[in-house]
């Protein structure tokens, strides 16, 4: 019972406001407010020394991660589905709902079920909020809400060998099969891979909005293909190449200008880097020039 208020407490967190709009009673909505703005004062005592120290306090900063009523993170217990997958729900920000006929009206853990339901993240995982998640669990949770984003894992790959491989998850100790699936995932573990999520949907967005930026500036002028790359914020390396048809090269970086003719060139990348660790936050392709139509050529999960 412990466990289960736990749980509990932890899901309720991010359902307050659906509380609210479900006609839930002042006084209910009122205790989460005050419970939460204790545990959010609480000091970070259990985790301060803890290996994921920056990994936690930034799921709580950004909101998808939460403390126990007694304000501490516990990040050496085992997370739960109900935990990992309200997480989930929160970084996907999804407001939209679809029936999950597996928990009865009026589950404490329905709105944020019914949240992920229409998300996709609950495809062939069995209901259960009070599971304690073992890797391959929690694997499956990540391929499943991130598949608008990055596509299907590799096939040949078990969910937990794909994620590791992928890098967001760490490999079993050593000594152990290195795609070992029945380990536990901690709480600990839970807010390392969930802020390699929210990291990689905040880059996307960042790559999307300045593949269009850079979109709009094109136009094809007296023979010429003038526009501008973006000048970003300076956590993105962003650069435009044009390939000639002599196969030579012609890039351009941040915030600069061009004008290039449409005789000497077949094709435009347009690439957007995360300065911090190199990662791809867009790659958009323009094959067929003078014809500016984009193809969005981001790196998906390994085929």
């Amino acid at each position: 019972m412990k466990l289960i208020g736990k749980t509990l407490w932890t899901s309720l967190l991010l359902v307050g406001i659906a509380v609210v709009q479900n006609g839930g009673s002042e006084s209910e909505v009122l205790r989460l407010h005050v419970a939460e703005a204790a545990a959010k004062s609480a000091p970070a005592s259990d985790y301060a020394n803890h290996p994921a120290k920056d990994a936690i306090s930034h799921g709580l900063q950004k909101g998808y991660l939460w403390k126990y009523p007694d304000g501490k993170f516990h990040p050496e217990q085992t997370v739960t589905q109900s935990q990992f997958v309200a997480s989930l729900v929160a970084i996907r920000q999804v407001s939209e709902k679809e029936s999950v006929p597996a928990l009865a009206a009026g589950h404490w853990a329905k709105d944020i079920y019914e949240r992920a339901q229409k998300a996709g993240i609950l495809a062939n995982v069995p209901v259960n909020p009070n599971k304690l998640l073992t890797k391959e669990e929690a694997a499956l949770l990540v391929f499943n809400a991130w598949k608008p984003f990055r596509g299907e894992k590799n096939p040949n790959l078990s969910n937990t060998g794909a994620l590791i491989t992928w890098g967001w998850m760490k490999a079993a100790p050593s000594g152990q099969p290195k795609f070992r699936e029945d380990l536990p995932v901690l709480r600990g573990d839970a807010a390392e891979i969930l802020r390699y999520l929210w990291t990689d949907k905040w880059q996307l967005e960042q790559g999307a909005k300045y593949a269009e930026e850079f979109h709009r500036s094109l136009k094809i002028v007296n023979g010429n293909i003038v526009g501008k790359v973006p000048k970003g914020d300076g956590d993105f390396m962003i650069r435009a190449v044009f390939i000639t048809k002599d196969d030579g090269r012609s890039g351009f970086l941040n915030n600069e200008s061009f004008s290039i003719s449409t005789t000497i060139v077949e094709s435009l990348s347009f690439q957007v880097v995360n300065l911090l660790d190199s990662s791809v936050a867009g790659v958009y392709w323009y094959p067929e020039l003078p014809v500016l139509q984009p193809e969005n050529k981001t790196q998906k999960f390994y085929h």
